[in-house]
């Protein structure tokens, strides 16, 4: 058992498109490597980067707010309480075209690490 309180997290980081992530569980929020844990917050009007992990799985379940995600050239619409897996190597993007911010759990295997998100254009980290 390893609890993981407030004091633990590490700050939120804010992208330069808009996105504030905060991990609650993973290498930096508990020393765990084998899965992960964040809190998405993504405001009216801003999206990721499209973008695609070559190791980890990632699942993403809705909070608040509507996500139009864009997975691989296919756009869908996700609701509160509604999830979808990303693959390794799926390109991936999450838009919010609502009027409120869209909060959503991001859960990765293995651990989420700066290393395995790389950007569609550069195929960089």
């Amino acid at each position: 058992m390893k609890p993981i309180k407030n004091q633990d997290h590490p700050q939120p980081i804010h992208t330069p498109s808009g996105e504030i992530i905060q991990e609650l569980l993973g290498l930096v929020a508990g020393g765990v490597n084998s899965h992960s844990l964040a809190r998405v917050t993504i405001p009216p009007g801003k999206s990721c980067q499209p973008h695609f992990h070559k190791t980890s799985d990632e699942s993403y379940l809705i909070l608040y707010g509507t996500a139009t995600m864009l997975i691989n050239g296919i756009e869908f619409i996700l609701h509160p309480w509604e999830s979808v897996l990303i693959e390794p190597m799926d390109v991936h993007r999450v838009f919010n075209h609502g009027d409120e911010d869209l909060v959503f759990l991001a859960a990765c295997v293995p651990a989420w690490q700066p290393g395995d998100s790389f950007d569609v254009e550069t195929h960089q980290p």
